[in-house]
This record gives structure tokens, sequence and C-alpha cells, in this order.
């Protein structure tokens, strides 16, 4: 199985582009969401953890903000308990889906917890500043500390970009970013 990491800054388009390769796809972000919704567990070892901030099933987004922004060493704590579950649904994906010829890891922080092994396939997708900021701007949930939290714990898009196989330049065009993910797929299976 070959194992391919989508890595970028937030905003940049890495779970675009992860879709666009029309394999399975590890999606670590929306395995969270799921955890928060679903999760009871989760609830409860966070409400142990930090019970000023949650008080009610199922997690709402703007407790975890809350608690994320009001206290520096929150995100650790959140991430310590989230992260132990999102590993094994990850272990579970990679099982269910052992046969296949690749997979995508869509995991904002697949260097950082050393998710990936020596074998995978980085790809690293870039994007202006510009359309970074335009597109971060329209989410429903922005906020600009919260951004700057999560890229703390993030390594630089420079250390990722360096760490990388592929370059994908995301201009937010679907058929550009198709005919970059054709031609590495071509090198990938050569």
């Amino acid at each position: 199985m070959i194992r391919i990491g989508i890595l970028g800054d937030i905003g940049s388009g890495k779970s675009y582009v992860a879709n666009n390769f029309g394999y399975p796809v590890f999606n670590a972000d929306y395995e969270v969401a799921k955890l928060y919704q679903k999760n009871r567990l989760i609830y409860k070892k966070l409400k142990k953890i930090l019970p000023k901030y949650f008080n009610s099933f199922p997690l709402k987004k703007d407790d975890i903000s809350f608690a994320i922004l009001d206290k520096k060493t929150n995100l650790k704590k959140i991430t310590k308990v989230v992260h132990l579950e999102v590993r094994k649904k990850f272990n579970i994906f990679l099982k269910k889906n052992k046969r296949r010829k690749i997979v995508i890891l869509d995991i904002p922080l697949l260097l950082e917890n050393k998710i990936n092994t020596k074998k995978d396939i980085l790809i690293f997708v870039q994007a202006k500043k510009k359309d970074i900021q335009r597109r971060l701007k329209k989410r429903k949930n922005y906020n600009p500390r919260l951004l700057y939290r999560f890229r703390k714990i993030q390594f630089s898009p420079n250390l990722k970009k360096k760490r990388s196989n592929f370059i994908i330049k995301n201009n937010f065009s679907k058929k550009f970013v198709r005919k970059n993910i054709k031609n590495i797929l071509k090198i990938i299976k050569s």
C-alpha cells in the first residue's frame, strides 16, 4: 500500500486536494469533529481535565474554541485526549483499506505527531497567502487568535515543504489541481 500524506498551511486546500485523488482518504479533522459529536467518552475525559469549559454533550465548537483561547495549555490537553482516539480511527482505516493500492492521509499534524513513515510520499499543497487568508475569512467560525494557536503547534510551512516529495500549487481550480495529481500519480506508479 502506498500512503500519500498531504501537507500544507491551514486553509491551503489540503482536504480539497486529498479528495481529488480518487482514493480512500483519512481526514483527521472530520474524525475529530465526529468524536466531539458522537463520543461520550471523549466528552467525559475533557470534562474531567477541563471542567470549567465542558458541561454538555455533544461538545460544542464554541466551547472548545473558548477553552483553547482562554488558556494556552488547554490546546495541548485537548489534543492529548482527542489524538489518542483519532490514532485508533486511523489504524482502523488502514486495516480496512490494506488491500488498496493507495490511501490518502489528510492529517494536519502528520509530521508533528510522527504518524508518517519513511516510505510515505509527502505532497505539500502550496497556495498564495492572500488566497489562504481570503478563504479562511469566509469560514463560519473564523477566529485569527484561534488560527494563531493552531499554527503554533504545527511545523512551519517551509519545513513541511522541505520534507515533501512533491508540491502542488493550489490556485483553487479543479482542472489545475487534477492535472497536478495526475502527473504525480503517474510518477508514483512508474
